[in-house]
């Protein structure tokens, strides 16, 4: 009887969390589609105007997309090296005493909310990037230092992922390739690294994940000008800093459109998603 009633009850905890991603869906969607519809799907994803209060209301993200696209782009160039080399650091070269305070840091790095990171980056990195770069026009909030900020932001989902995914390889394949004569650091980027490749991947699509998603941060620094931007000098406006920006005031047709937003920022994550997992099924590696 107790086997069946907590068979019954992880049954349930598992049907809930289906039910909360069914209904965020289904409110997404029931919210968000005939809003596409009214403005016209052409108009809602290419359009390069957004003017939600003007007489004649113009709702085109197609800037906030590609916004998105570059700061998420930048955000994967610097943070992903950083945290593959910092994890096979912390796998195969790190000392005893040194990887407990570490592993201790780059866990704080997770647990600091996304308000000090925006505060860390108006104060540090914005004004660092406006003296650096005055003569190319940079005014500090852009796609630049949104991408920087971003990058820290998504080193602790890399790191601990791709650490544990490199320790997770047998001891075996370590030890037959320096026996067949291959170096300590050839042994691990050839070897190793190669079989933690799903792992890996595992995290650079979590730190993804996180970097499109965040908001907070994104909006303190990128500048939030809903433009197309010409140089990373410039600033540049989200897909979910222009729903937090707008959603205050919304009404009407206008909060439909910031909701059908929200469906265009969960489709991107629905497509990298399925593309890691053709990727984890096409690799022989894969766990």
């Amino acid at each position: 009887m107790k086997e069946k009633i907590m068979h019954g009850v992880f049954a349930i905890a598992a049907l809930t969390s289906i039910f909360a991603v069914v209904l965020i869906c289904v409110f997404l969607f029931a919210s968000g589609v005939p809003a596409i519809k009214e403005v016209g799907f052409l108009e809602f994803l290419g359009g390069t105007s957004w003017k939600p209060t003007a007489s004649n209301p113009e709702f085109g993200i197609f800037p906030m997309i590609i916004g998105s696209i570059y700061v998420t782009a930048g955000a994967i160039i610097i943070g992903v090296p950083i945290g593959v080399l910092t994890a096979v650091f912390m796998a195969f070269y790190c000392p005893k005493k040194l990887y407990r305070p570490l592993k201790s840091a780059t866990e704080l790095l997770a647990g600091i909310p996304s308000v000090v990171y925006g505060f860390f980056g108006l104060v540090v990195i914005v004004p660092l990037l406006r003296d650096l770069f005055d003569e190319q026009g940079c005014r500090g909030q852009s796609i630049l230092a949104a991408s920087i900020l971003l990058g820290l932001m998504i080193l602790p989902t890399i790191i601990g992922v791709s650490e544990s995914a490199l320790r997770a390889v047998p001891q075996s394949y370590y030890e037959g390739a320096t026996a067949l004569g291959a170096t300590h650091e050839e042994a691990i980027f050839r070897t190793v690294l190669p079989a933690a490749k799903s792992g890996v991947l595992a995290g650079v699509i979590l730190g993804i994940g996180r970097a499109i998603g965040e908001t907070m941060a994104v909006i303190m620094v990128a500048g939030n000008q809903p433009r197309m931007p010409e140089s990373i000098f410039q600033g540049v406006r989200t897909l979910t800093g222009n729903i937090v920006m707008d959603m205050a005031y919304a009404e009407g047709l206008h909060r439909e459109v910031l909701i059908a937003t929200g469906v265009v920022l969960f489709v991107f994550i629905l497509i990298i998603n399925i593309s890691f997992s053709i990727l984890k099924r096409r690799d022989p590696n894969a766990g």
